[in-house]
């Protein structure tokens, strides 16, 4: 009899927990707190674990604290309940305990990956004393006219009104945070005094009663907005968040549709749109990123269609969030993370080019706090908002406003221009519209992409002491690449009077086309005399040929030794099929795909110079040769059909404001 009791007792405790487990993965966060908030003394470990698992991913980090305590005093399994156990510590300022709480567990934790992050976070605590000990020229303020005891965040500035996000009206609760739907909100402003009798969400059209409407972005026109639209409560709904795409036409906002870039089941959001509107900044968390979210950015191509995505890399992203990104008009790049070392949860970073690399840096304090610190937004290059939950506020989140007082704040925009052109028959050079360019650093990494439009123009910011590789391609022409530098171009910021000076470096890039059978001369490829091995010199020729066929993967080609006529033709044919052969595999040695070269000798066959009378003529005809014997075009991602163009709403976008004078 007491066994059963006790077996009995032990079911319902497994049942317990696995109906606090499920109602914690369907996103009921706010119903495990009400339920169990309150008997943090009589819970088992694993209930308390769950409670502190709720308030931490409704983002009530400081709540949890107690709750991770008591399940690990009471032998909680999870192993990363002392990592969140310590970010709670770090979030309540108690830093020392924080250290303690990581240097005494990590030796306990078998998870390497767990163990990854808490040796992290153990060395971003190492930085917290530097960060406080931070001068800075920014002062903070806030906006208390406009904030409630509700949450108000995410402002952005465009044409005297200042849009936010806000849960202010009341309505229905979003069960995830036991707090009314978000709903995108105006007022007008002028820069930061605000007109509240202007104050008005943002219509129906736009704003659910029982969606999440988030951080919006818009063109520098006003006239269209992206904004990030989700989580309606449901449990099959509380993971995706997408990005919608609006246009404000003859005086209202058109039906938001959500823009391609978006990934089915996966979150999506705080975008944020470069000064010219041509590359979406936003935070996802898709697969393949380096932690819980990641920025991303996509280019916008001449069709007017999002696309391109890639991931900003290790030196932004981290193992833990980053989100709310914005582009200042100077190029530096803000952003919140709670990754890279901070005061608190998120924290307020920017990150500049130096030297070929991103540099990131705390804003440090006011700017940052210990607690959640984010969705900066500068409106000119000393002012503008961010957001905060810090102490001393309305409530919740409240929107903030800054100054930058810095005195040698002056700023150098670089900029790389050029136009895409080839030759025509004649020699004459002729602009090659639609095409597409990138900016890659030395190493490679794809720094920005330009679509160019018919006048084949393409525009690149470019940063001090760096080298860079232009990339051009377009259907039917071969992929072509040019050096440019910065090194030793720049300017002394103490020589300038005006607070922004603009540097502009032009540069053409030739695409040639391809034409199919038609020799292209290999300048330079030696080989010793009557020899076929690859020298050292004539390598280096075969390099830039194996960088061609990389860039362009379609093209299929034949390889041909010519020599000239000092010899029987049948030494010749050999000697020239041999060091056709010789060369292919090299090439092949450097992992170009056996199937897309061949090898061909053809002796003295073809002499350009038939009648050669000294050395220099008969070096005109022992050349090496590559055509193109066969072009399979892949679509790319500008080439879009005429019905993928109609469908395609995005469209719109690209022509912003053209036709509203008329309607």
């Amino acid at each position: 009899m007491r066994d059963l009791l006790k077996l009995f007792l032990l079911l319902s405790v497994i049942q317990a927990c696995t109906s606090v487990q499920n109602v914690v993965d369907n996103g009921n966060y706010n119903l495990i707190i009400e339920r169990y908030a309150h008997t943090l003394e009589r819970n088992d470990p694993e209930t308390n674990y769950l409670v502190a698992e709720a308030y931490r991913k409704s983002n009530r980090n400081h709540e949890s604290e107690p709750f991770y305590k008591a399940a690990i005093e009471k032998g909680v399994v999870e192993q990363d309940s002392y990592l969140h156990y310590a970010q709670a510590l770090k979030a309540d300022q108690r830093y020392e305990l924080a250290r303690k709480v990581l240097e005494g567990s990590i030796p306990k934790v078998r998870d390497n990956q767990i163990k990854s992050l808490m040796e992290k976070e153990l060395e971003n605590l190492s930085r917290v004393d530097h960060l406080k000990d931070k001068d800075t020229y920014f002062r903070a303020k806030n906006l208390s006219e406009l904030n409630t005891p509700s949450a108000e965040y995410s402002p952005v500035y465009i044409n005297g009104f200042l849009y936010f996000v806000s849960n202010r009206e009341g309505g229905k609760t979003y069960h995830t945070t036991g707090t009314p739907f978000t709903d995108i909100y105006k007022v007008q402003t002028k820069g930061a005094n605000v007109n509240l009798r202007t104050l008005e969400a943002l219509p129906p059209i736009i704003n659910h009663s029982d969606i999440n409407e988030g951080t919006a972005t818009f063109s520098a026109d006003g006239k269209v907005m992206i904004f990030a639209k989700a989580n309606d409560g449901k449990a099959t709904g509380t993971s995706e968040v997408n990005l919608y795409f609006t246009r404000f036409r003859n005086g209202k906002w058109l039906e938001p549709r959500p823009i391609s870039i978006n990934q089915p089941e996966h979150w999506d959001s705080t975008p944020a749109l470069s000064p010219d509107g041509q590359t979406l900044y936003f935070s996802s968390r898709r697969p393949g990123g380096f932690g819980k979210s990641d920025l991303y950015v996509a280019k916008l191509n001449r069709r007017g269609r999002w696309v391109d995505v890639r991931n900003l890399g290790p030196e932004i992203n981290t193992h833990g969030h980053e989100q709310f990104p914005f582009i200042s008009e100077d190029g530096t790049l803000y952003f919140a993370s709670d990754g890279h070392p901070g005061l608190g949860k998120l924290d307020i970073f920017r990150a500049t080019r130096q030297g070929g690399k991103y540099v990131v840096e705390n804003l440090g304090e006011p700017m940052n706090s210990h607690y959640d610190d984010f969705a900066f937004f500068e409106y000119n290059l000393t002012r503008g908002f961010f957001t905060s939950n810090r102490k001393g506020g309305k409530g919740d989140d409240d929107i903030y406003t800054f100054v930058n007082d810095d005195p040698d704040l002056k700023v150098v925009n670089y900029f790389l221009t050029g136009t895409t052109v080839t030759e025509d028959d004649g020699g004459e050079k002729i602009i090659v519209a639609n095409s597409k360019v990138v900016l890659a650093g030395e190493d490679e990494t794809i720094l920005d992409e330009s679509f160019t439009n018919e006048d084949g123009r393409f525009r690149f910011r470019v940063y001090t002491e760096e080298e860079y590789n232009l990339i051009a391609e377009k259907t039917e022409y071969f992929t072509t690449r040019k050096e440019f530098s910065t090194i030793g171009k720049s300017i002394r910021k103490d020589t300038l009077t005006e607070f922004i000076t603009t540097v502009e470096f032009e540069t053409e890039v030739q695409l040639d086309r391809i034409v199919l059978e038609k020799p292209i001369v290999l300048n330079n490829i030696y080989y010793d005399l009557n020899k076929a091995e690859i020298r050292p010199d004539a390598a280096l020729v075969l390099d830039s040929l194996v960088l061609i066929m990389n860039d362009n993967p379609d093209i299929y080609i034949e390889l041909g030794s010519h020599t000239d006529s000092r010899a029987p033709d049948d030494y010749n044919m050999d000697l020239s099929w041999r060091r056709a052969r010789s060369a292919v595999l090299y090439i092949i040695s450097r992992g170009i795909e056996e199937v897309r070269i061949t090898a061909k000798g053809y002796g003295e066959s073809e002499l350009i110079i038939k009648d050669a009378q000294n050395e220099e003529e008969h070096q005109v005809n022992r050349r090496t040769e590559f055509k193109v014997l066969r072009y399979n075009p892949r679509e790319r991602t500008d080439d879009l059909s005429p019905l993928e163009e109609l469908d395609e709403y995005e469209r719109f976008f690209k022509n912003s404001g053209l036709d509203d004078n008329k309607n």
